[in-house]
Formats: C-alpha cells, structure tokens, sequence
C-alpha cells in the first residue's frame, strides 16, 4: 500500500448540526490532544468555507430524528400508560404519564444543544488512490461556554470508518481521524461534515450536517507490481540489459578473437591459464520509460467499456509507481497532454495527477508516440468502442 506524505488543502471549518450516521466506530480522542484511533497525521492547509471566501457562514441543517430501539420501546410504554390512565382516572398514572412526557422534552431539547456550537477543521492528505482506505484529520473545537459534549459521532456520508468523540469539554478541543475509501478516481467534493448524537438517554438518535467544502483529487487505483515489459528501443543508458555489450560491469570471460579490442585484455587470467582471455561487458540499457496511453477511444457505453478504460488507467498509474521508485525518468503521453521525462517526487505526483483526470476522447487516426525513439515505451490501448 502506498504511503501517505505530507497533506494538502483540507476542509475549512463550519458551524451547523450534523447528521445521523449509520455506522459506529471509536478514534478520535478524549478532549485532551491525544489521538485515540489509528491514522497518520498529516499537515495541511485549511480550506475555504462553505459558503464562499468571506465569512459568510451557512449554518447547520438539521437531519431527520430517528428513535432507537429503547426509544421506540419508551414510546410505548408512554402510550400504555396515558391509555391506563385515561381509563382509569387514577392522579398517580396521569402523573407517571406527565413524568414520561417531561423526560422526553428534556431528552430532546438535551440532544439539540449537544449537536450545536462547534467548530471543524478537515485536513485531507496529499496522495489518496481509490479503492484504498485513508485518513482525513478532524479538528473539533468546542465554541460554548456552559455545558460541555457528549457522544458525537463525525462521518462525512463515504464508506468508511466514522470518528467518535465521547466527551468535548467547555472551550476544548479534540482530533481525530475519519477513515475513508473512495471507489472512483478523479476530484471529489466533500461539502458537509455529519455529525450525530444518540444523547442523553439513546431515545432517539438526532443529526446535524455541518457546511465544510474538502475538494479531492484521487488517483487511480494501483494494483501490484504487474510484470509489465516496456518495448526495448535502445540499449544506451545507465541500467544493465543482462547481456554483452559496452557497459561496465562484468558480464563474462571468454577466448580473444581475432577483432576483439586488445585493452580488454583480462591479463591475470591470461598469464594463469597461457591463452589470451578477453572481458566481457555488461550492456547498458536506459533507465528511461514512455507510458504511452491512448485515451481516443470514442464513446464508452457500456459498464465493460468503462471498466476495461479504468483498469488501464489503473496499469498506467501502477507502472509509473513501480519506476520511478526504482529511479527510472518517466513520461506520460496521452491524447491530452505531454507529462515529460523527469524523476523524483514532483514527476509522480504529476504522472498521477494526469491520470487521475484523464478521460476518453474521441477516435483518432494519428499514432501517439513517445518524445524519445531510443527510450523504452509501455503502450496501453484498447480496441476502439464504436458510438451506439
């Protein structure tokens, strides 16, 4: 799996009520700075809020309430006891009834107060691939003065492992990791941050959602290194091709022959053995790859089309991954755009970039072809899909 660096532009905060959250998970912390989940911890920017670049705050939308189990079963009982003392007229159950009734109103109006009044920050990391669990870092601050927060569960609405705060104390602040997948590549908007509760007495479980714009770019899926062979075109360069040729490492010894250069004379060997000993050399072969991906593949119609055209995309990305963390200069051509030969960091973080965003474009009957005929090329296509 590939490693998540430094992080990137993120979410700005928003001030609202969240939404209820199907799922339960425990990270996050306690209020006092320490993370209680797993994750990796990532700097970034922070993001524009929701509602444009000044402060113009879109608050907190309120999510339909949904009565848990305990909850439906209290509601109930409250029925139970209001037609008992109907029937009756007996003054202690119309007073159990009254007591019932107050213990929801508080109920409800507890749970509302416990989902307002916070402040979020989202920081999204820099390199975040589909189909592959990551982390985005929550900062949570609590921005009342009176009562403090209970039991707050943090999703933004994607599969993935919701954040838990159990307790946020007055004017505290708490961080933690919302754990995420992402099944398709390309840029994703995140514009609400839910937030949901089940306090103080798991009645009902009550929701806010909370205007938080986190814009990301997900690469393509990587998949194992694949024995993908590039096309041979040369053999200059600073690698070893395994075979004869005027490179520097040894390759073999074998008998002069008549022609051979005389300067690669292996002399020890030839006085031991009295028979003149010529050294072979190992071929060198670029360390230079051209990803030559067509993308002019006409209209894609069909979920087949469009799986076939993803898992191309998805080998591109895996073979420029796989070489330039062997330090090859790499390339990307496609019908789009020119990615240049270069190494390093920058050059796969534009490499995936470019694949990340690429789309199918319509027929062509030019050829598309690498900026260096004596660099070994990887050409990915696939048969032309006929429009409808």
């Amino acid at each position: 799996m590939v490693s998540l660096p430094q992080a990137i532009p993120c979410a700005r905060r928003g001030r609202g009520r969240p939404l209820p959250l199907e799922g339960q998970g425990v990270g996050g912390d306690r209020g006092d700075g320490k993370p209680r989940g797993g994750g990796r911890e990532g700097g970034g920017k922070r993001a524009k809020p929701a509602g444009g670049g000044k402060r113009a705050w879109r608050w907190p939308v309120p999510e339909r309430i949904r009565p848990t189990r305990v909850g439906l079963g209290y509601i109930v009982g409250c029925l139970i006891v209001g037609v008992a003392a109907t029937n009756t007229g007996n003054n202690a159950l119309y007073i159990v009834m009254a007591v019932m009734l107050g213990v929801l109103v508080v109920s409800g109006l507890s749970s509302r107060v416990n989902l307002r009044g916070l402040d979020l920050d989202l920081e999204v990391p820099s390199e975040v691939f589909a189909n592959r669990p990551f982390h985005m870092r929550l900062h949570v601050r609590h921005a009342g003065r009176l009562l403090p927060r209970w039991l707050l569960v943090f999703s933004l609405g994607e599969p993935g492992q919701p954040l838990l705060v159990p307790y946020l104390p007055r004017r505290g602040t708490s961080r933690g990791y919302l754990e995420l997948l992402v099944p398709r590549r390309g840029r994703h908007r995140f514009s609400w941050v839910h937030v949901g509760s089940i306090f103080p007495l798991g009645f009902f479980h009550k929701g806010l959602r909370y205007p938080l714009t986190a814009d990301v770019l997900v690469f393509p899926e990587l998949f194992p290194a694949a024995s993908l062979v590039p096309e041979r075109t040369s053999t200059r360069g600073e690698g070893f091709a395994q075979r004869a040729g005027w490179g520097h490492d040894l390759h073999s010894l074998r008998s002069f022959r008549h022609g051979d250069d005389p300067r690669r004379i292996h002399w020890k060997q030839t006085a031991r053995t009295g028979a003149m000993v010529f050294t072979e050399r190992e071929a060198e072969e670029g360390r230079r790859l051209s990803i030559v991906f067509d993308n002019a593949v006409g209209e894609i119609a069909t979920p087949d089309a469009a799986a076939r055209f993803e898992r191309l995309v998805s080998e591109a990305a895996t073979a420029a991954v796989d070489y330039l963390g062997r330090g090859f200069e790499v390339e990307l051509v496609t019908r789009d755009e020119r990615v240049a030969f270069a190494s390093g960091p920058l050059q796969r973080r534009a490499v995936l970039e470019a694949l990340a965003l690429v789309e199918p474009r319509p027929l062509a009957t030019q050829v598309l072809r690498g900026s260096s005929p004596d660099a070994p090329q990887l050409r990915l296509a696939m048969e032309p899909v006929e429009a409808a």
